[in-house]
């Protein structure tokens, strides 16, 4: 994994009074982290408007994207979409293969749906343990988390030292944005985004484990939709040590 961070619990504090735009947030990241720097890209709404700002500031910010194995036809569509359109490289990875043979042999294929600690097993073969190893490549990480979309997510800051992972920088560049905000953006800038949205998914995962929502539903309704809502937290942004 990386050295710990170089920045102070301090300094990052005061970054977070300092830095109020998403364009000074990312324009910071990349000024004293790339090229050990990169996005975490799912490809929803939130990213490819960080996408978009990353292109402005530097065209060579570096974008990654875990392939599950697992996601929709449209997420694909519209990867290559950013890709033609920012003419951006997009580092793919991949969950190691020996670890999902073991995992469906034993558990089924459809694992997710039996327990929420099949599901997190899942999340974890899939997603977390790329997530890591990509990580461990790095200095920091970009994310297009919104505070509005889990009660996790709520305590969470622009600038954070990530203790998850030995104290790196994670960048949450639109953290106070909301969705509004965010599909106004996307529509101002023209930039691709996925077609699911359009169809009743605003968040986006793996094709077995979303749905579209419901009207008056919460945005994030349709992900893991048979769990508890207390339980419903992306792989990349829960603490597996529990």
């Amino acid at each position: 994994m990386c050295v710990m961070s170089r920045f102070t619990a301090e300094q990052v504090s005061e970054l977070n009074d300092k830095l109020k735009t998403p364009e000074e947030v990312l324009q910071w990241g990349l000024e004293n982290i790339h090229p050990k720097l990169a996005l975490a890209s799912s490809f929803g709404a939130e990213d490819v408007c960080v996408i978009h700002m990353l292109a402005k500031i530097n065209p060579k910010a570096r974008v990654f994207s875990l392939d599950t194995g697992r996601i929709n036809q449209e997420t694909y569509n519209v990867m290559d979409e950013i890709r033609k359109k920012y003419n951006t490289k997009i580092e793919i990875t991949f969950p190691d293969a020996g670890e999902v043979i073991e995992m469906v042999q034993t558990h089924g294929m459809n694992l997710f749906y039996e327990s929420a600690e099949n599901r997190k097993l899942c999340c974890g073969v899939r997603k977390v343990h790329p997530l890591n190893k990509m990580l461990g490549t790095l200095d920091g990480w970009i994310t297009g988390l919104r505070s509005d979309q889990t009660q996790n997510r709520q305590t969470s800051a622009k600038i954070e030292i990530d203790e998850q992972h030995d104290g790196m920088i994670k960048l949450n560049p639109i953290l106070d944005w909301t969705w509004d905000q965010t599909m106004s953006y996307i529509k101002e800038n023209d930039i691709p985004y996925n077609k699911l949205i359009d169809q009743g998914f605003p968040s986006i995962g793996c094709e077995p484990c979303t749905r579209a929502i419901k009207p008056g539903e919460d945005l994030r309704a349709g992900r893991w939709w048979w769990e508890n809502q207390s339980d419903k937290e992306c792989g990349l942004h829960m603490d597996h040590s529990k």
